[in-house]
């Protein structure tokens, strides 16, 4: 019998033992020796009581974020709230709190929903990047460890669902309005650059009557968090980038007969960051009577980002292929440092310097407005709720490249130090001989820009049946969803050309590679150059990227009117879901003397897929339109067993079969073939299925005061198929082709601990009975390792084996503190939109602050701190530390503001 067998067999056994205990025993209401505290508490302390309320109330393994009165969530965004809890952690992206990974499980694998909705989303597979949501907007949040059948099916690691304010339940007051400055100090190098940006939002509750209310929520936001990044570009043997065995290709750089990997380059970006985000929340709450109510929310939130950057690329093109590059680091003058049979230092005579003035800019919008309806008739309850949800991205990147030789180059990317780089001139100086490459844009079609639409409708029937007797209700339901994201994206250059500043496309100024043959010379006067703080490289040049292009390319210099379309990267996935299900709940008085509710039920799930794409034919620039459709159908049972022993001892069970459908960016159908060698490809694949686990949890907490927790969960999940990116062969007529796409794997476990501490100080003295902590520590293991082939294996993505909380508090009448600790031990992430560019997360340590005052009923102010020891992020390639990926210097965030509420 199989490991998953056997655990589809305990679910039944589970289900079996837990219906004949409660059917053996007599309707009874549990005991309750509930200490009643005579105090009102608010702030930070009535957020974490009514979190473990919640908590202790589910009947599956659940974490919850608590925040009924408006704007009381301390973060900037609700993914810095979620990075807090058990076993929870969140990769940075421009320095803040982004995409939420879960019991050692990445965000492919996580599920998103807005009060119990899923909802679109701006990246191109299905992970939601949670800084999207304002917390102000936010009443509660739920993650929801193990599944039940009411659950929409696509949570492995876990559903993660945000909660906006129902109006009628608010007790709180009408209007509240926060402002307030925020402060970056990680541009603080950056020439001309302000740090400084704002928060402000606003929200209006008002009840027309006792059975009609409305919420309005508007918040904006601007972020000045410029920052320098250094980037290694990868070594020429990563099997991300070449094919499996091209080590081959390396080149012997010693003599001693092993291949030598070489980087493609190394890269400084200088990001002058702007973001500024604008929401709008609304709901609409009407219950004229007890049987009957209906609810209408909308969620409007828009992202705009504008990056100025000054890059330096070192040492392109230097890369040892087939041993083409040996004289570069065996001539007069060169010299290298091995480490693992990689070169990680080196000097090179004549190695380039390639500034490049560029501009990114980026903007996303979400929409995600739903209506639900609940009636109620004797034993009867009948909901029905409707959905829509659309996210857009545009985005473009526009380039001027200038090229300068200095005598000699030095560089170091070795762990355990920053990364450096020294030249014998500096590239300021040597402005009169540099060359002008290409300017690109890369767009769309019509617009010029890359678009990205994903636009979901759902919608969803679920009855109830009231019981009596052991089993206490019956539900079953049905939902239906629709789901189409489609993306695009154009390419568009212009070489320098004196002669012809039309800027049209001519590719007799292009080699066969794409590179420009003709140069020109850049006006020194438009250029300057700056020395930073953060890492020891030569002067940076900058310069107004639009006035440079002009004097290089002509007044049409980022002209892109005539892109050309991109086929390779323009792809539709439909995906239409048709899910039914039932649920059995009971409870009654169980062994032990303990109280056991929980409930038994299957979900039923049938997806079809339609994949279109453009597949490039073999030895040719030419594009075939495809499309590919696939179907699948998962039974997904569970149980889910919860005893209650009194004075606040719980334990949980919960065991289930769970599924996460495919990203839709890797269900494309689209596929590229390389014209030369050594032959590769890379592609979607139409057909995957979804990821599938069977899950055990079990979990004791211990409730033994208000807002404090003593827990210790176990979770097992049997892995029966994963996805993950490989290589394999594909001929083409006589060419062999090495093709990376993801592909099915299967086979592993995952298994983790998570154990929870949290009280206020009530055993000290006076004064410090004030105090209070909120801990958390997480534990996971696996023998599954991501496909990619490596120098040795990857985790899978989000896998930390250690990860720890520590916030300690103090709360004491109208002051209020926190101290927060982060800390993870490394783990793979799929740094950008690619899901094959796997890089290796290092160990990140974070310390925050946040304290405020409440000067009276209407008027407070807060001071927040964030990342206060400045803890870089650093990456890494190939699962080898010295191979850098990234090293990223974010700085501090500093935030003050008065919160104004009548």
């Amino acid at each position: 019998m199989t490991r998953q067998s056997m655990l589809l067999a305990a679910a039944s056994g589970l289900s079996l033992l837990a219906v004949s205990s409660a059917a053996w025993a007599q309707d009874a209401a549990p005991a309750s020796d509930t200490q009643v505290e005579e105090v009102v508490v608010t702030g930070v302390r009535k957020s974490l009581r009514d979190a473990l309320g919640v908590k202790q109330g589910s009947d599956k393994v659940v974490e919850a974020i608590s925040a009924k009165d408006i704007g009381q969530l301390p973060d900037v965004t609700i993914a810095e709230s979620i990075a807090r809890l058990p076993g929870v952690n969140a990769t940075r992206d421009r320095g803040n709190d982004s995409q939420a990974v879960v019991r050692g499980l990445g965000a492919r694998l996580v599920l998103g929903t807005i009060n119990n909705r899923e909802v679109a989303s701006s990246e191109p597979d299905r992970n939601v990047r949670w800084e999207v949501y304002p917390s102000e907007v936010v009443q509660g949040v739920q993650v929801y460890k193990s599944q039940s059948a009411d659950l929409i099916a696509g949570g492995v690691a876990a559903t993660i669902n945000i909660q906006t304010i129902d109006p009628l339940d608010y007790r709180g007051p009408s209007v509240v309005l926060r402002a307030g400055p925020v402060y970056y100090d990680g541009g603080k190098d950056i020439p001309d650059y302000g740090q400084t940006g704002y928060r402000a939002s606003g929200s209006f509750v008002h009840k027309f009557n006792d059975d009609l209310a409305m919420v309005l929520g508007l918040t904006s936001q601007k972020q000045k968090n410029g920052y320098v990044s250094f980037q290694g570009w990868g070594w020429n043997d990563s099997n991300i980038r070449t094919p499996v065995g091209a080590s081959d290709y390396s080149g012997d750089l010693n003599g001693d007969g092993i291949a030598d990997a070489t980087p493609w380059g190394l890269q400084l970006e200088v990001k002058k960051l702007e973001q500024k985000r604008d929401g709008v929340s609304t709901g609409l709450q009407w219950k004229p009577s007890d049987n009957f109510e209906l609810k209408f929310d909308a969620l409007y939130s828009n992202i705009k980002i504008r990056e100025d950057q000054d890059q330096a690329v070192y040492a392109r093109n230097r890369g040892n292929w087939n041993n083409g590059n040996w004289g570069d680091y065996n001539g007069a003058g060169a010299s290298y440092t091995l480490e693992n049979n990689a070169v990680v230092a080196a000097t090179l005579p004549y190695g380039s310097i390639t500034s490049i003035l560029a501009r990114y800019t980026e903007d996303k919008t979400l929409f995600a407005t739903g209506l639900n309806g609940k009636w109620n008739k004797d034993q009867w309850t009948i909901a029905g709720d409707i959905s829509y949800s659309k996210a857009e991205r545009e985005n473009n990147w526009r380039a001027v490249r200038m090229d300068s030789w200095p005598s000699s180059l030095s560089y170091d990317v070795r762990a355990g130090a920053k990364p450096f780089v020294t030249a014998s001139q500096d590239p300021i100086s040597m402005v009169q001989t540099a060359q002008a490459g290409k300017a690109g844009e890369n767009g769309g079609q019509n617009d010029g820009l890359e678009h990205l639409n994903d636009e979901l409708v759902a919608g969803a029937l679920d009855f109830t049946r009231d019981l009596s007797g052991t089993f206490k209700s019956l539900q079953f339901g049905f939902r239906v969803s629709d789901r189409t994201k489609d993306h695009s994206q154009g390419q568009w250059f212009v070489c320098a050309n004196p002669g012809n500043l039309s800027n049209i496309y001519d590719a007799s100024l292009q080699d066969e590679w794409g590179n420009c043959l003709q140069s020109t010379t850049v006006p020194a006067s438009l250029l300057s150059s700056y020395t930073i703080g953060g890492f020891n490289v030569p002067g940076v040049i900058t310069g107004d990227i639009d006035a440079v292009g002009r004097a290089i390319y002509g007044d049409n210099a980022f002209n892109y009117a005539n892109a050309r379309d991109n086929l390779a990267q323009r792809w539709k996935v439909n995906e239409k879901v048709g899910e039914a299900y039932a649920k059995l709940n009971f409870a009654a008085d169980s062994f032990a003397g303990s109280w056991l509710t929980g409930n038994v039920g299957v979900r039923v799930v049938t997806t079809k897929t339609s994949s279109d794409g453009y597949r490039q034919d073999a030895g040719a620039a030419t594009f075939t339109a495809v499309t590919v459709d696939n179907d699948y159908t998962d039974v997904l049972p569970s149980a889910n067993a919860k005893f209650d022993f009194g004075d606040g001892k719980v334990v949980r069970l919960g065991l289930a079969q769970v599924v996460a459908r495919p990203p839709l960016d890797e269900l494309r159908a689209s596929k590229t073939l390389s014209t030369w060698a050594p032959y590769t490809g890379s592609g979607g694949n139409p057909n995957l299925k979804p990821f599938k686990a069977v899950q055990f949890d079990l979990s004791g907490e211990w409730y033994f005061r208000p807002e404090a927790l003593v827990a210790l969960a176990y979770y097992y999940k049997d892995v029966d198929t994963y996805i993950g990116w490989t290589q394999t062969p594909e001929t083409y007529g006589t060419t062999t082709y090495a093709v990376a796409t993801p592909v099915n794997g299967g086979g592993g476990y995952i298994q983790g601990v998570e154990a929870t501490f949290q009280t206020p100080f009530f055993f000290l003295p006076s004064g410090l009975d004030k105090f209070g902590v909120y801990s958390n520590y997480a534990y996971v293991d696996s023998d599954l390792n991501e496909m990619t082939p490596s120098t040795k294996p990857l985790s899978l993505t989000g896998l930390a084996k250690h990860t720890a909380t520590v916030d300690l508090w103090y709360s004491n009448g109208p002051i209020e503190a926190r101290l927060g600790y982060k800390y993870h031990s490394p783990m793979t992430v799929i740094y950008g939109w690619n899901g094959s560019e796997l890089q290796t997360l290092g160990t990140e340590k974070t310390l925050d602050f946040s304290t405020s005052y409440q000067i009276n009923d209407m008027v407070g102010v807060r001071f927040q701190a964030n990342n206060l020891t400045n803890r870089a992020m650093r990456t890494y390639r190939d699962g080898d530390e010295n191979r850098l990926g990234r090293y990223d210097i974010y700085g501090r965030r500093f935030l003050m503001d008065v919160t104004v509420k009548f």
